[in-house]
């Protein structure tokens, strides 16, 4: 069965250097209905003001990926890391026994958009790990892994059995996903605007699913999809 959450149902607060959407608890957002789903611990929708940004902060045991929509990003990391990704790049982190890490939009006149993204790993205590992925060439009309518990097709390798798939449309464009039994699904509309199964769904909105279903679906404008096929 699929179920639909709407973008204005998402936590919400603007720090004027940052506008951020949450699709579950987050912070000062909070809602016993919505403290995450299966492994899916995080979707948090950011818009990072030029030259502001997260100063160092911790995290332990969680698999932390970041998907940039449009802008840079640079970061910095207790492990050695230091670098700026850019729009269509996916980072991660495995937090495990403890990274300190910042997050900084480095332009002075261009906000950045990205996705922060949590999943609960499937064990905690492991050791913190870094690592990229560029889709910023990715073809249109196809589904691409960016993250999986294997690290198959060249995808990051993280700690669950979680699959994080990518597909850019071209409006009219069409493309369908069928889960495994056994499977649970949630899709986040990034940008864009699409019929889903018959629903329309507009940037932010997202659609979950407890059961398999085929997806159907189909681009009313260009649009950019995250699928999380989670255990």
């Amino acid at each position: 069965m699929m179920n639909i959450r709407r973008s204005n149902e998402r936590g919400q607060a603007n720090h004027g250097w940052l506008e951020t959407y949450h699709s579950f608890s987050f912070a000062n957002y909070y809602d016993p209905n919505w403290m995450g789903f299966r492994s899916l611990r995080v979707i948090n929708d950011d818009i990072v003001m030029p030259a502001r940004g997260f100063g160092k902060h911790p995290h332990q045991n969680m698999e932390i990926i970041t998907y940039v929509l449009s802008g840079q990003l640079e970061h910095k990391d207790s492990m050695g890391n230091g670098r700026i990704i850019q729009a269509g790049d996916f980072q991660y982190m495995a937090a495990g026994t403890g990274v300190l890490h910042s997050e900084f939009n480095p332009s002075q006149d261009e906000a950045v958009h990205l996705l922060q993204i949590w999943i609960q790993p499937d064990r905690n205590g492991v050791t913190p790990r870094y690592a990229e992925r560029s889709m910023a060439d990715a073809e249109s009309g196809k589904w691409h892994l960016a993250a999986s518990k294997t690290g198959r097709d060249e995808s990051i390798a993280i700690h669950q059995d979680a699959d994080l798939s990518l597909a850019r449309l071209n409006k009219s464009q069409e493309i369908e996903y069928t889960p495994k039994t056994g499977r649970y699904v949630w899709l986040h509309l990034a940008e864009g605007s699409i019929e889903l199964n018959g629903k329309t769904l507009q940037a932010g909105d997202a659609a979950y699913f407890d059961s398999p279903e085929i997806l159907n679906i189909a681009a009313n404008a260009d649009s950019q999809i995250l699928l999380f096929d989670l255990a």
